[in-house]
């Protein structure tokens, strides 16, 4: 998926493969020989064990790609992010690279670099030097590769109705060539991350849920075996004791009239006006629909079995539920 794959349509076909600029994203590196062990005690997920990549080489998902949470002592999630293991060479130390929202990057840098103490590791959030683009085609033939030195990684392939759509996040350094926005490529991208049903945290977002109130574990984003990290206990808790009240859900509104539908944004049950039944975690406009707006709301399961949900206020629009792309893990 290079620059290269680009098309452009009519304004009212969909678009199908593209590549643009991803302004919301940014990028962290931890470098040193003790990295994989010191991000194994701060992340939901096992970092050992990733194989490297090596530029121009893409990373594969789940051999070198994870979806990976850091969460605060509560158990709840600061950021989540896309990890892999990219390097220059077969003798250069470790350097690990999160992909995750441009807004929580220079923050989530920060307090990682707090727990380095004595630990050969340098954290640095790199996203003023390097770009993050955002590359998709629905061509199961298409070209994956990237250009020597940039940074390439594969994240989940995206089903909508009867065409699969295959992701990348490439990561570039700042260049005067360097692409720009693409404005109904980024359209289109935005739209295919919430029709994954898989969450991004971003700043409005921070410390509001715990990972399984989003299914985190559900999309690969936890593992409950590999050992001890920030709000572990909480976090395990809530699992095997079934505690998890709430839930992640793909819904859609009509766009006429709404005042806002971006991250934070509170939802409610049409028969309590007073407590909000939960939040928007990500929103667009649709793609592929006209006079659409695709969400994923975390929720309230008690709500969400009785209907009625709405968004804004109790006199917001109506969510329309959508069914979910995978499974869910019995709590």
């Amino acid at each position: 998926m290079t620059n290269n794959s680009q098309i452009t349509p009519a304004p009212s076909e969909p678009l199908y493969s593209g590549h643009t600029l991803l302004p919301s994203w940014g990028l962290i590196f931890v470098e040193g020989p003790d990295a994989s062990h010191f991000l194994q005690n701060q992340l939901t997920n096992s970092v050992l064990g990733l194989s490297r990549t090596y530029s121009p080489k893409v990373a594969k998902l789940h051999s070198s790609v994870k979806l990976v949470g850091y969460c605060s002592p509560k158990g709840r999630l600061l950021a989540s992010a896309w990890l892999s293991s990219s390097t220059v060479d077969a003798t250069s130390n470790d350097r690990f690279v999160l992909f995750l929202s441009r807004d929580i990057a220079a923050s989530t840098a920060k307090r990682l670099s707090m727990f380095v103490l004595r630990a050969k590791v340098t954290v640095t959030d790199v996203s003023n030097e390097w770009s993050v683009f955002g590359a998709f085609t629905s061509n199961s033939g298409a070209d994956t590769s990237v250009d020597e030195g940039q940074i390439g990684i594969e994240i989940p392939a995206v089903q909508h109705h009867d065409q699969t759509f295959q992701r990348l996040l490439i990561a570039i350094k700042h260049s005067a060539n360097q692409s720009l926005i693409h404005d109904q490529a980024i359209k289109t991208w935005n739209d295919l991350e919430v029709l994954s049903a898989i969450p991004r945290i971003v700043q409005a977002t921070q410390e509001q849920f715990v990972p399984q109130m989003i299914n985190f574990e559900s999309v690969g984003g936890v593992d409950f075996k590999k050992g001890c990290y920030p709000g572990q206990e909480i976090v395990a808790r809530s699992q095997y004791r079934g505690v998890i009240k709430r839930r992640l859900c793909l819904g859609h509104v009509s766009n006429d009239g709404i005042e806002t539908s971006t991250p934070g944004t509170e939802i409610f049950h049409s028969d309590d006006a007073n407590q909000p039944a939960g939040m928007v975690v990500l929103s667009a406009e649709s793609s592929f629909e006209s006079n659409r707006v695709d969400l994923q709301v975390e929720c309230k399961l008690e709500a969400l079995n009785s209907g009625g949900i709405r968004l804004g206020s109790v006199q917001g629009p109506v969510l329309k539920l959508d069914p979910l792309p995978y499974p869910l893990i019995e709590i």
